[in-house]
């Protein structure tokens, strides 16, 4: 029988000596409105799938934890006696998590540092639960990235991923700018190197990473009073026209500044709509190491 971090070693040292690194780019950075959808986010609305199997105690690893709010809950849901440490790519985010964590009283139970999940710089089996909310989407090999993520996992404990599926987004009423932008977003991503409709995958990935006890599910975020349409048409047109995103599209030749100004117009005129709806599909996987 192969031992699973033989396989794991194996497959991110392709070549001796070495080190897989990542290959693609960040398609939204981290503008405002980037960070003002992603402080939305909590363990309740975003990782629901996975606080069932979290209980004091236990050592997390956060991957891609962005500014943390998910994060702190997990530590809250972890103590006493539990860990959790965050990485990111992106040291300035990390910076805002930790002074999210230190707001909420958790600086001893949380620690944070930089990372590629494609080499992660832990020990085997060190974590009982590796956690990565909107990730995989992103990173030039998902698959490799689960392997690292199995490595560090103890034998028995749980690898939870969670990410959208931008092609099964979907919207009222009808707006053909929106359908403009989505099909913009996804050349995008994937000429930035990720996979924008990672949600359908990820069972794919992981059975492909060497996971063979593995629960599938799917759940929404739906965003329908007046409250919440209007903020997520705010963010998402500030995001077309002003985030990094809005910088690779027009530098990678898939759209010009009037193209970004009319999706956001669209956005605009979308969360006008007295009776608008938005709904995104999120994949989500619990994989027993």
């Amino acid at each position: 029988m192969t031992d699973r971090h033989e396989t794991a070693h194996e497959t991110a040292h392709d070549a001796p000596h070495a080190t897989p690194r990542e290959t693609a780019v960040y398609t939204h950075g981290h503008h405002e409105s980037v960070l003002r959808s992603h402080r939305w986010r909590t363990a309740a609305n975003s990782a629901a799938y996975l606080i069932g199997e979290l209980r004091p105690g236990l050592r997390v690893l956060d991957v891609g934890c962005g500014p943390g709010t998910i994060t702190a809950d997990l530590a809250e849901l972890v103590s006493p006696g539990g860990h959790v440490t965050a990485v990111d790519a992106a040291a300035d985010v990390l910076a805002q998590a930790s002074a999210h964590a230190a707001e909420r009283g958790l600086s001893g139970v949380v620690d944070f540092a930089t990372a590629d999940v494609h080499a992660l710089d832990f020990a085997d089996d060190t974590f009982d639960v590796v956690h990565a909310h909107q990730v995989l989407q992103h990173v030039g090999d998902p698959v490799r990235a689960l392997r690292e993520m199995r490595r560090v996992c103890r034998p028995g404990g749980i690898v939870a991923v969670r990410d959208a599926d931008y092609a099964a987004m979907t919207w009222f009423p009808a707006t053909p700018g929106l359908d403009a932008w989505l099909d913009l977003y996804r050349r995008v991503a994937r000429a930035n190197g990720g996979e924008p409709d990672a949600g359908r995958r990820l069972l794919s990935w992981a059975r492909a990473a060497g996971f063979t006890d593995v629960r599938a599910s799917a759940t929404a975020w739906c965003y329908a009073t007046p409250e919440e349409v209007a903020w997520w048409s705010a963010l998402w047109a500030d995001r077309t026209r002003a985030s990094a995103y809005a910088s690779v599209a027009v530098a990678g030749g898939h759209a010009d500044p009037d193209d970004l100004t009319a999706a956001a117009e669209a956005w605009h005129a979308w969360g006008r709509a007295a009776d608008a709806w938005f709904s995104v599909l999120n994949g989500e996987l619990l994989c027993r190491a």
